[in-house]
């Protein structure tokens, strides 16, 4: 018997602003150590009884999710990219659309922005529930509430928790108050809910036939007329669209009849808000947890992290404080609001500021650039090119450019010709120049791009050919 983990990898993580943006979401980010908790979460799955993961993703982020799979020398990863977020219902349904033809195949889904400390006890439940994920039962895994938690849902189970025995669940409870959340705790028969699921892959599609058979006709639509691009499956967006926005809990996992939870006893954190990550880095003997260039002076019961090696944090004199600073922005909250992080980013949009969803490194596939001094007609800019890398074919209407190389080597192409730039070296590509840049050597390739013009916009791009297929 095969498990196939179905990793579910969009969402934006609000609550982590400004680590983690629209733009480039946490479970990308590396939060804890040097990897990504993406590719933390691939890294759970090596070996039997696990097969190559499914990974469903949005189409902002097909390239990261691929590319950070490559890094971990993942290549049987199989990526589908929803054409919009509709929740997890149809996702996890698109799925098990996909992966039912075998009726005893088993599926694994699971959030890519979690942390596993303990990876042989989260494999022990795993087991645990496998054997029980038969003859149409559900399975949803639950952690052992450690405090009054109002930012997680809850299962109540039928019997108090043994281990990682299989126990009947009683029903799904929505994130309660505090006076609730207490009384969950003292009862000893409720979990957090983690939102990980197991099931055979048809009695997922047999289940949401029962409780939800109005998202079947889209999902299996938006399979049937999707396609092939590049490394990637694409559903058809036109079908997937017309399935309704909801979560799996929601659509099946309240109404299903047979539904075992196992308790998971394996380090879990969902990393929901900042006071969870200062828990997962292990605060010292004065409760300060620190990431970077930080110095904490006479602190107390506070996180203090700088993402930005050029930029170095100090606490004096702070208890119960979260600072993050990066070199675009800076968040210093009172800990106890962490859940509240959110409203900082919605208060952002709502005046239009960048910062609410840009990240200041914008990634594309073939690597990143960063804008390091912006004015009114002319931009800076470093630029990341990864080994193979090659940019769109195109022309600006309203500025020029000059790239200068100052690590590796470029194939710039400029109109008819095509030549090769080596560090030192620079061009210039005049207004209207159809022009790109590859990376034709085996380590990456930087280079300084300095714009001039009376518009710098991002949108002033005529592509005429893209290896990428971006629109």
């Amino acid at each position: 018997m095969s498990i196939t983990p179905v990793i579910l990898c969009g969402g934006s993580g609000t609550r982590l602003w400004p680590s983690s943006r629209k733009a480039y979401p946490k479970q990308f980010t590396p939060l804890i150590g040097s990897e990504s908790l993406y590719q933390m979460t691939l890294k759970r799955f090596s070996g039997a009884p696990f097969s190559a993961p499914l990974i469903m993703t949005g189409d902002e982020f097909r390239f990261m999710a691929t590319d950070q799979a490559a890094a971990l020398g993942l290549s049987d990863a199989r990526v589908v990219v929803e054409p919009m977020g509709r929740d997890t219902g149809p996702a996890i349904l698109t799925a098990a659309l996909m992966l039912a033809d075998d009726p005893d195949a088993q599926m694994l889904v699971l959030p890519s922005d979690h942390v596993i400390s303990d990876l042989a006890a989260f494999h022990q439940a795993i087991a645990a529930g496998a054997k029980v994920a038969t003859d149409g039962t559900l399975v949803t895994f639950g952690v052992a509430p450690t405090r009054p938690e109002t930012g997680y849902g809850y299962l109540e189970l039928t019997a108090q928790p043994d281990g990682t025995q299989p126990i009947k669940l009683a029903s799904f409870r929505e994130k309660p108050d505090e006076a609730t959340a207490q009384s969950m705790l003292e009862a000893g028969n409720f979990l957090w809910n983690a939102g990980i699921f197991l099931a055979r892959a048809s009695d997922i599609v047999a289940a949401f036939k029962t409780h939800a058979p109005g998202l079947l006709g889209p999902c299996q639509a938006a399979i049937d007329n999707g396609a092939k691009d590049l490394d990637f499956f694409r559903l058809g967006s036109d079908d997937y669209a017309e399935a309704k926005a909801i979560s799996f809990d929601y659509a099946v996992m309240e109404n299903a009849n047979h539904v075992m939870a196992v308790p998971l006893n394996s380090g879990w954190s969902d990393l929901g808000a900042w006071d969870a990550l200062w828990q997962a880095s292990g605060p010292d003997a004065d409760g300060v947890s620190s990431t970077g260039p930080v110095t904490a002076i006479d602190c107390k019961d506070s996180y203090l992290r700088s993402e930005d090696d050029s930029m170095q944090l100090v606490g004096l004199g702070l208890e119960g404080i979260v600072a993050v600073a990066m070199r675009d922005a800076v968040l210093v909250a009172d800990k106890s609001r962490t859940q509240d992080v959110k409203l900082v980013v919605e208060a952002l949009r709502a005046q239009g500021t960048p910062q609410a969803d840009n990240y200041p490194r914008f990634h594309r596939p073939w690597g990143w650039y960063e804008t390091l001094c912006l004015s009114t007609r002319f931009q800076v800019k470093r630029i990341m090119v990864k080994p193979g890398g090659i940019l769109s074919l195109q022309s600006h209407h309203h500025r020029s450019e000059h790239w200068i190389v100052v690590e590796g080597t470029a194939e710039v192409t400029i109109d008819d010709k095509v030549k090769l730039v080596t560090e030192n070296e620079g061009v210039y590509i005049p207004l209207g120049a159809v022009h790109r840049m590859a990376n034709p050597g085996k380590l990456p390739m930087y280079l300084i791009e300095v714009q001039t013009g009376s518009y710098l916009g991002e949108d002033d791009i005529t592509r005429y050919e893209d290896v990428y297929n971006r629109t």
